[in-house]
């Protein structure tokens, strides 16, 4: 019995030493969901190491689709969420699962297709002019349809074409329920269109006979903003991380390091930061 009790005290003094180091530990770390074009454009590899040098501060990423991020938001299960789906992004802090909604920076969608253009979009003006024409010549177009980021996009571009392509059923849309690069092969290996963001398409190697058909019109902007989950749902997130880290990418620093980053010599993204937060 007396060695029993020797063994018990000395279990209890070594979980109270390692305690504290756990508690630091997660108190330096946060964990953030992403959206999968912000991991597809590289910059993450850039910002991270940097915010780590600059502030301590340990991010890891969960890559997923926008509406996957923001469902992993609502449920508590990570510290902050970096988006670009605007509508959604106020959805989500109106119904009180967030506390503040930062702008970040933004870049660009566009659209791609095969070279020899059977649509004939290449020379219009407007994306919604040129949607229209797809839809009009019946060309193959390839849709992510996975509720993320750049489908809300798309759907909301079809829409100034006075196209419901959420509830569309013909042989030319093709959605592939997959992620942007797997989206990607499937719209090389078929000669289809597709929408997809610039820092994506840049570092994607399976090209084949695609390339950038239309780009340049302003409701292809793209706009990542990040948000904070709210701690009064979610008492047991890392609050302070999560300002840290939204702090840091608004920062000056963090914006020249976001401005900065260049990929095959072009800039990727824009950095727009706005602190005013909330559904402005």
């Amino acid at each position: 019995m007396w060695l029993f009790n020797r063994f018990i005290l000395a279990l209890l003094f070594a979980i109270l030493l390692v305690a504290p180091r756990v508690a630091t530990a997660q108190e330096n770390s946060i964990t953030v969901a992403v959206t999968t074009s912000f991991e597809n454009s590289g910059l993450a590899e850039v910002l991270l190491p940097q915010l780590l040098e600059d502030t301590g501060l340990e991010v890891r990423l969960v890559v997923v689709g926008t509406g996957q991020a923001l469902k992993l938001g609502e449920n508590g299960d990570v510290d902050a969420v970096l988006v670009h789906a605007r509508q959604a992004e106020l959805a989500f802090i109106e119904a009180g699962f967030g506390t503040e909604r930062i702008e970040i920076m933004y870049n660009d969608f566009v659209i791609v297709g095969p070279s020899g253009d059977p649509a004939g979009i290449r020379d219009m003006s407007g994306v919604a002019e040129v949607l229209g024409q797809i839809a009009t010549t019946e060309s193959i177009f390839s849709s992510r349809g996975d509720d993320s980021g750049t489908h809300k996009k798309e759907i909301s571009l079809w829409a100034l074409a006075g196209i419901d392509a959420e509830n569309l059923e013909a042989p030319w849309y093709r959605s592939t329920g997959s992620g942007m690069g797997a989206t990607l092969n499937i719209a090389a290996a078929t000669d289809s269109y597709i929408l997809t963001d610039r820092g994506t398409w840049i570092s994607f190697g399976n090209k084949q006979d695609l390339q950038i058909l239309f780009d340049g019109d302003p409701p292809l902007n793209n706009q990542y903003s990040i948000l904070l989950i709210n701690p009064e749902r979610h008492p047991y997130i890392n609050m302070e991380g999560a300002r840290l880290f939204a702090d840091w990418m608004a920062s000056e620093r963090g914006q020249q390091v976001i401005g900065g980053y260049r990929l095959e010599g072009e800039q990727l993204f824009h950095p727009n930061a706005s602190m005013a937060g909330g559904p402005s």
